[in-house]
Formats: structure tokens, C-alpha cells, sequence
């Protein structure tokens, strides 16, 4: 697939450079620094590039939006018209200094982007694991119990494009159904976090859902 990243921060140049690594068309963009983008273009190898928000969306089969919940709606302006594209986002809506969610309950980040794009596909995916575990879950992909990750969307084909790259870095794939789901994921997310770097577990931290059944 081609895929265009917009947003260069942790999550946006390791999920861009797996991609790249698994054989996908990667455009990196959205940084302040263009030497930045050309230097995670040039360590993910293969058909990665740099280049603008809009040159990632062009034509893209996917574009992962990965950026600050304060910066979407500069990142959407740039990228152009979104229109029939599967987006897949990370971005948290969280205040200017991380220290509180500003949607929530009645609503969820990934459902407001959805009507800011309303002719695309929004999938919320990957939010739900910390940047540091990505690289090792890539490098055990092929082990026969991989971690799990949640996601969630309205459009059947965009999801179906979420779960191909999700399996792709390692993970597998849990959809939880309808974008409104992502009003749980989100807080999630945090929990995630909370345990990651306020706790004794570390940021390398995955999960899996077990099934368990009464005999």
C-alpha cells in the first residue's frame, strides 16, 4: 500500500518506518524540520520519502494521522482534501500539557475528526500502546501469541486496510466495532500510559485479551 504519515513524533516515524520495512509506500510528513523527515525516510529504507502533508495524502491508500491533539486541525489544512482516504489515528484529545482529556463521555477524539474529514474513513488505531513497544513487537511478529490491539471504525473496507497494517508491526488485531467505541479506547489509552511511565512496568508494554471459559 502507500501510506502517508503526518506527523513525525515517536509514534508517526517508528509505525512509518515498520510500514516501510514491510514492504509499504511510505510518505513522511509534517515536522518542522525537513532534514527531520529526510532522515526517517533515508533509516526506513526501502520506497520511504519525504515530503509535505498534502504530497502524503495524495493518492494514499492510508494516512496515519499521529500528531498533538492541538496541532489536527493544522495538520488536516496542510494535508488537503481527505475525502474516500482510510485515516487511521493515535492522536489523543488531550489539553496543550497532556494533563487531561478534553473530550469524553458523550463523544471521543477520534469521532470529532471524523466529522472535521466527513467524507473519510476514520479508524482509531494504535493509541492504545506506547511508542518503546513497537520495535519489539515488529522484530517478534512471526511468534506464535502476539500481543493484541484494539481499533475501531463505521467504514468495513478501511478497517479491513487497519487490521492488514496492524498485523504488519506485530499485533493482533481486536475490532471493537462502531468509531463510537474509540470513547473507551481513548481513556484506555491513558490507563495504558498511567502503567507505562507512572509505574513499575515500563514503557515496553503490550497486552492480550484472554478468553475464559467455565468448565
Amino acid at each position: 500500500m502507500r501510506i502517508g504519515i503526518i506527523g513525525s513524533g515517536l509514534m508517526g516515524s517508528k509505525l512509518g518506518t515498520i510500514f516501510a520495512r514491510t514492504g509499504h509506500d511510505v510518505v513522511f510528513s509534517y515536522s518542522r524540520s525537513d532534514r527531520k523527515l529526510l532522515k526517517l525516510a533515508d533509516a526506513a529504507g526501502g520506497c520511504a520519502k519525504a515530503g509535505t502533508p498534502a504530497e502524503a495524502a495524495s493518492d494514499a491508500d492510508a494516512v496515519l494521522l499521529a500528531v498533538h491533539w492541538t496541532r489536527v486541525d493544522d495538520a488536516l489544512a496542510q494535508a488537503g482534501k481527505l475525502s474516500g482516504r482510510t485515516v487511521l489515528t493515535c492522536s489523543l484529545p488531550m489539553n496543550k500539557d497532556d494533563s487531561r482529556m478534553v473530550l469524553g463521555f458523550s463523544t471521543s477524539g477520534a469521532e470529532a475528526l471524523a466529522a472535521k474529514v466527513p467524507r473519510a474513513h476514520v479508524v482509531s488505531a494504535f493509541s492504545t500502546v506506547p511508542s518503546e513497544v513497537l520495535f519489539p513487537v515488529f522484530s517478534r511478529r512471526r511468534r506464535r501469541m502476539p500481543p493484541d490491539l484494539v481499533y475501531c471504525g463505521d467504514d468495513k473496507r478501511a478497517k479491513k486496510t487497519a487490521a492488514a497494517l496492524i498485523r504488519d508491526v506485530g499485533f493482533k488485531p481486536v475490532d471493537l466495532g462502531e468509531l463510537s467505541m474509540a470513547r473507551y479506547m481513548e481513556p484506555f489509552s491513558l490507563l495504558v500510559a498511567q502503567m507505562a511511565y507512572s509505574g513499575s512496568a515500563g514503557p515496553e508494554l503490550a497486552y492480550r485479551f484472554e478468553h475464559i471459559t467455565s468448565r
